[in-house]
């Protein structure tokens, strides 16, 4: 019995040895965390430059990630400028709100934000390769079923999606709308007397925008809309196991 006290006092003093080491890779182990989700949700941004480049070129433009585009979209076709629909517009921006509202239930009973991240993008990967599959079916997606089908089965994942992402509350990174993003990061900048810290990560998600954005036109006006949304479906499948099974961004997001 006498041997306790001093086993005591020594797992104390070891104890205290350790605390200041696990202090110190608390920190750096947030820091990979945020790294790690971050360049998830960089990924996602990219996606959305894909999917909306298909849609505007190919389902006669309309958006069914970023809903600001269709709201004027829909005001365009209101006012009866040509090339422009109020029923597949409509379609969309419907669609996305039930996408949306999946996308609340979901956050509602998911307590993990990792495993809701994982499966919202799991989710999308389903519906965006149901997308794929009508485009490589139907005669067009320009018109018709083809159309109305690819716009809704994308509409209802980006809405899925953007419930989640509004959910993970992460500064600058909505994955699918760029206009406070860029503003920020102008108005923090150091010509405007700020210190601009989120400089990097606004950057990176406007860049991967704009090469989403170009490789889906590029792919569409040289092989149609089928291998890019494909392609998408693919990588969203990816990054959807990324999320699932990275420690650092279970562990970031679980303890946030």
């Amino acid at each position: 019995m006498g041997a306790v006290p001093e086993r005591d006092a020594a797992d104390s003093q070891q104890h205290s040895r350790s605390a200041p080491s696990d202090r110190v890779a608390a920190p750096e182990a947030r820091a990979d965390g945020a790294r790690s989700l971050l360049s998830v949700l960089i990924a996602l941004t990219l996606f959305s430059g894909l999917v909306d480049a298909v849609c505007y070129l190919g389902l006669g433009r309309v958006f069914t990630a970023n809903m600001t585009g269709n709201i004027v979209v829909l005001g365009f076709a209101a006012a009866g400028a040509p090339g422009f629909s109020v029923t597949a517009t409509l379609t969309s921006l419907g669609v996305f709100l039930v996408g949306a509202i999946a996308g609340g239930r979901l956050t509602a009973r998911v307590a993990r934000r990792s495993r809701v991240l994982a499966l919202a993008i799991a989710l999308e990967a389903v519906f965006v390769a149901g997308a794929a599959g009508v485009a490589f079916a139907a005669v067009t997606v320009a018109t018709g079923w083809g159309r109305y089908t690819t716009i809704a089965l994308l509409a209802f994942a980006m809405g899925i999606r953007n419930a989640v992402i509004r959910r993970l509350s992460i500064p600058d990174m909505t994955t699918t709308v760029l206009t406070m993003t860029l503003t920020g990061l102008a108005a923090d900048s150091t010509l405007a007397g700020g210190t601009n810290r989120r400089a990097p990560r606004r950057a990176a998600s406007a860049l991967a925008m704009l090469a989403g954005a170009i490789v889906g036109a590029a792919l569409y006006l040289h092989v149609g809309a089928g291998l890019p949304l494909a392609l998408g479906a693919g990588a969203a499948a990816v990054t959807a196991t990324a999320a699932r099974t990275s420690g650092a961004v279970r562990s970031y997001l679980d303890r946030k």
